[in-house]
């Protein structure tokens, strides 16, 4: 009995911390690209008009004439679209959307996820090195609040060390 109580307490546990997770925010289009920014800028050409969901840290804010565009260093996504900011980046890509867009709404380091399509690359900089940044037409947008990154995230830490804290 207590082998076969052992498995189902425990898939029973793991079905109740997944459950908890929140659903992810957009949907994936059947054309949708399953390349990284960084390999998208190799071959732009190879992946144009294909649909992405991409998502990262706001670098920057351009607000044009007609459009405004939103630099975003890229990271991987969790299963409820959030950029895991712990992974190591996937290059950089900029959001183009349509008119203004507030930049108190993307500020600097914000933590935004974007639906649309390829469009597209542009040669630029990072710094002194040269970059060329795929460009995303946005058809949706959402910046995370900090309440929105840790929902559904498991409190548990497990873990040996010492810590010291200093008030």
């Amino acid at each position: 009995m207590r082998r076969l109580l052992r498995p189902l307490l425990a898939s029973t546990a793991l079905l109740a911390l997944a459950a908890c997770a929140p659903a992810p925010i957009y949907k994936v289009a059947p054309n949708a690209v399953a390349a990284v920014p960084f390999e998208v800028a190799r071959a732009p050409e190879r992946y144009a008009n294909g649909s992405v969901i991409w998502g990262g840290r706001v670098v920057s804010v351009n607000n044009l004439a007609d459009r405004s565009e939103i630099e975003v260093l890229a990271y991987p996504l969790d299963s409820s679209q959030r950029p895991k900011v712990g992974d190591t980046g996937n290059g950089r890509f900029i959001a183009v959307m349509h008119g203004f867009v507030e930049p108190m709404a993307y500020p600097n380091g914000a933590l935004i996820t974007v639906a649309g399509k390829l469009n597209g690359s542009r040669a630029g900089k990072v710094g002194e090195a040269d970059y060329v940044f795929p460009l995303v037409a946005v058809d949706q947008a959402h910046a995370w609040t900090a309440e929105e990154m840790q929902a559904g995230r498991n409190n548990v830490h497990f873990g040996v060390g010492v810590g010291v804290g200093i008030h």
